[in-house]
């Protein structure tokens, strides 16, 4: 009895050493590392291999390249939080001890033959291998995108406690082996909808880690819409300041800065993340409206608008100001955005005729370009005439679409994010506190049993170019609420975008997304215990 309450007071202690900035705490019993096929999204290729787990210690080293530091960092920052370990980043290229992140074959430690255990071709932009040793971990890609990815399967494959915001017991083990893997789409993103309710730039870099983890590699940011504008424009100040003054149902309104902005393309950047900035046109623009009476066919601003119907705003298509005007908004966005898309909305333009709609879009398109930028627009805008570059986001609701399929087999490539799949603010259930529901009700096994290259009849599989899962916000106001909606959602339609479809299997997937939990909830993220999935004990 005294020797269990000498080790008690001794662990105690060792906790508040390491709080106050002491050594690392006490090692607790062993534990067997994460599996290698535990990972979501699930990898191209794993080979396990027994009796090769590595171990992180108080003397493990991360090794970068110049060109892989900040990933590197990236890794360390998180491990210094939960061991208490120094952790150092060496730029020094070295791989065959400690952790390395490098680009292409490197130097010592990779056979540096095609094909061999150093190699780094055929991995594209994205792909990574990720090798496991007893002495070692070395991650190696072609591009910086790759490592990235590649930290994200690693950051996975740590002990749950590796999230903690304070030194934990540890051990901290990393299961042997070899990963390689890359994705089946370019483009896998998430949208955020800051005009609704508008959330700020801790809120927007929280859900950014949030996203990264599982290799979303675009957040497209709804900036615009009839309740708020949330992007300051030097050009047409009252957008921000008056048009974004409020929100639905009255609430705190708000915008970025030209600096907040770029604070979160700087951030998502690091993360191997695109901003995608969206401007909603012609329609979903009464803030922009009653901001300036000149946008108005009669002159006259309407008032500022709360609640949450769609259809009935629309710029004045028939006045050459409408085009000066988005001419400098698109203009003053571009010059900040450094990614390739400006996304011009386009959807429930009820309130604009037919054919005023497609001359106004075909009168825009022009306008991206000029600025140096593909333009993205929701699927509406096949009804007018797409430009070769431009890309249409589906999302309707059934599997046919004729004028998607027309435009597609002409060329025009698809983003994939039918509402009734991928729109992860519909509820869960009747019972689900908050999102909507006029899409249908979205459980985990409805937004994972589907296939983006196999979805839409008529349109090529090669013409998709990627999937989208975007989170309107009439409903949430909080981090608390965006987490609700999205996990465990958004690993699924993740999952969906990375890997190959012959590894999509429920079964198999509910497992690895179960295994997320406990992860979720050493990392304080508000996460909707879906009865479809077997969460572990206490997660």
């Amino acid at each position: 009895m005294l020797l269990t309450s000498v080790r008690l007071t001794s662990v105690a202690l060792a906790v508040t050493l390491t709080s106050l900035g002491a050594a690392p705490v006490a090692e607790a019993k062993p534990v067997a590392p994460r599996p290698l096929n535990s990972v979501v999204p699930a990898p191209v290729s794993v080979a396990p291999k027994a009796g090769a787990d590595y171990r992180i210690t108080a003397k493990t080293v991360v090794h970068t390249d110049q060109a892989g530091a900040r990933v590197g960092e990236s890794l360390a920052r998180l491990l210094r939080r939960s061991t208490g370990y120094k952790l150092p980043v060496r730029v020094d290229g070295r791989t065959g001890d400690g952790i390395s992140f490098v680009l292409g074959t490197g130097r010592s430690g990779g056979s540096g033959h095609a094909g061999g255990s150093g190699d780094a071709r055929g991995l594209g932009d994205e792909g990574y291998r990720l090798e496991v040793a007893r002495s070692s971990i070395t991650v190696r890609a072609g591009k910086v995108g790759g490592l990235v990815n590649g930290l994200a399967t690693l950051h996975q494959l740590l002990p749950y406690a590796a999230d903690a915001a304070r030194p934990q017991p540890g051990p901290w083990p990393v299961a042997g082996g070899q990963v390689v893997d890359r994705p089946r789409y370019a483009y896998r993103s998430a949208m955020l909808d800051v005009s609704r309710h508008f959330f700020g730039v801790q809120a927007v870099q929280r859900y950014i880690d949030q996203i990264a983890l599982y290799k979303i590699n675009h957040l497209h940011l709804h900036l615009s819409d009839d309740q708020g504008w949330r992007i300051a424009i030097d050009s047409w100040p009252r957008l921000a300041t008056y048009g974004g003054s409020t929100a639905v149902d009255g609430d705190p309104g708000g915008y970025f800065t030209k600096a907040d902005y770029k604070r979160i393309i700087a951030y998502a950047a690091e993360r191997n993340i695109t901003i995608v900035p969206e401007i909603d046109m012609p329609g979903h623009t009464n803030a922009a409206l009653a901001s300036y009476a000149q946008l108005n066919c009669d002159g006259v601003a309407p008032p500022l608008y709360t609640g949450t119907d769609v259809g009935f705003s629309s710029l004045c298509t028939s006045k050459e100001i409408t085009y000066t005007f988005l001419d400098q908004v698109i203009g003053e966005l571009a010059a900040m955005t450094p990614g390739p898309y400006i996304h011009i909305g386009g959807d429930e333009a009820q309130s604009t005729k037919p054919a005023d709609y497609a001359a106004f879009i075909n009168r825009v398109q022009p306008i991206v370009a000029r600025h140096g930028k593909t333009v993205v627009g929701w699927h509406d805008v096949v009804r007018a005439t797409p430009l070769p570059s431009t890309v249409a986001q589906f999302w309707g609701t059934e599997n046919t679409d004729e004028d998607v399929a027309a435009a597609a087999k002409k060329g025009t490539t698809i983003i994939m994010s039918p509402a009734n799949k991928a729109y992860i603010d519909m509820k869960y259930n009747p019972q689900t506190p908050l999102g909507q529901d006029w899409a249908g009700l979205i459980e985990v096994d409805t937004a994972y049993g589907w296939d983006p290259g196999n979805y839409l009849q008529g349109v090529p599989a090669d013409r998709v170019r990627g999937i989208e899962a975007p989170l309107w916000t009439e409903t949430i106001r909080t981090s608390a609420d965006i987490e609700y909606m999205a996990f465990p959602r958004l690993p699924a339609l993740a999952e969906l975008g990375w890997s190959p479809q012959a590894t999509h299997d429920w079964s198999a997937f509910r497992q690895r997304l179960g295994a997320q939990g406990p992860r979720w909830k050493v990392q304080g993220v508000n996460y909707y215990r879906s009865t479809q999935i077997d969460w572990p004990a206490g997660s």
